[in-house]
């Protein structure tokens, strides 16, 4: 549905004040700022009421926006400022010291978009359900005791210890690197399967008496690989918010501690940030509150998802900027480590 220009402006300028406030916007403010009379705001502010884009909470109130009016401010109206360089170095400043470790890196991600966005902040840990095997490392840290590393193309690096039953060496270490890698390197992780090691355990003969605990430690960390966790922070930042009651933040703090349902709503491809307003996030918890959500990568590869949650009211210019440059910011680093894999 087309608006005219001043229309627009004043759901734009009812949007932004609504943001600062969380009162009812009144047609004298936006007179002000638009420099017209306050009887052209009513009019219009009436006429986008009864197109459903404004609400009126009371008879004596002004407005505020709709789920229909954010949407269409969000995709038509919406400005998205860059972060400024001190939000910049506070984000570079979280995500550095764990560039290395990817679990560390997205639990620091999370805080950060906590932080800057004063809402409930969720990532996952990138899943190398899809990932293949970059390679098999084995490292000797006692006389019987070693332990196994599995690197993925999803970044991952994920460890096991193992013993066995005789004295290892550097020589059948070696070996049991040139066995593993010759088997597993450039293989999807999730197609390394019980039936698959026994498969392996007959093709090495005599050396699969060796390698037996090796190879059960195997299946743990492919098991460690696929796993994805679930990061949150900020969820205490709901509370501020007066349209977060006992019951509906209740609702929602119960939504969160679910990691399955998590991860559905941070389900989907790579992309730009993507705006989901009431309804429109098909759960019901949310059915009162904005879900924002980008895909992050490692490589060329879907690794994993952030976003926040809050109340409809919110400064949806900024957190689309928050959560572009600390996925950006995230996609690089992991991306880096896996190329120094």
């Amino acid at each position: 549905m087309e608006l005219s220009v001043r229309k627009e402006k004043i759901l734009a300028a009812v949007c932004g004040a609504y943001v600062l406030t969380g009162d009812p916007v009144g047609s004298k403010l936006i007179a002000a700022e638009l420099g017209v009379s306050s009887a052209t705001v009513r009019n219009d502010m009436a006429e986008l009421s009864d197109m459903g884009f404004l609400a009126q909470p009371h008879t004596s109130a002004g407005r505020v926006p709709s789920a229909r009016g954010y949407r269409f401010y969000i995709d038509r109206l919406m400005r998205v400022p860059s972060l400024t360089g001190q939000e910049k170095s506070y984000v570079d400043s979280m995500l550095q010291p764990h560039a290395f470790d990817p679990e560390k890196l997205m639990a620091a991600a999370t805080d950060a978009v906590a932080s800057l966005t004063r809402m409930a902040a969720l990532t996952t840990t990138p899943s190398g359900g899809g990932a293949v095997i970059r390679g098999v490392q084995l490292v000797q840290v006692g006389r019987r005791t070693a332990i196994i590393l599995l690197m993925s193309s999803a970044g991952t690096i994920k460890s096991r210890v193992f013993h066995c039953d005789f004295d290892l060496s550097q020589e059948i270490l070696r070996v049991f690197f040139r066995l593993l890698n010759s088997e597993l390197a450039g293989r999807p992780v999730s197609s390394v399967t019980p039936a698959l090691i026994q498969s392996m355990m007959a093709s090495f003969g005599e050396m699969s008496v060796l390698m037996s605990s090796a190879l059960v430690a195997l299946l743990d960390v492919v098991s460690d690989t696929i796993w994805t966790r679930v990061c949150l922070s900020g969820q205490m930042n709901l509370l501020y918010y007066p349209e977060y009651d006992r019951e509906s933040a209740r609702r929602v703090m119960d939504l969160l501690e679910r990691p399955r349902d998590v991860m559905r709503l941070l389900s989907g491809e790579p992309g730009a940030v993507t705006v989901r307003v009431g309804a429109e996030t098909r759960c019901p918890e949310l059915v009162d509150s904005s879900l924002v959500s980008v895909r992050y990568r490692v490589g060329q590869e879907n690794a994993g998802g952030m976003g926040l949650i809050g109340p409809m009211r919110m400064d949806y210019g900024k957190t689309v900027a928050v959560l572009s440059y600390v996925s950006d910011t995230v996609t690089r680093m992991l991306t880096a480590l896996l190329r120094e894999q």
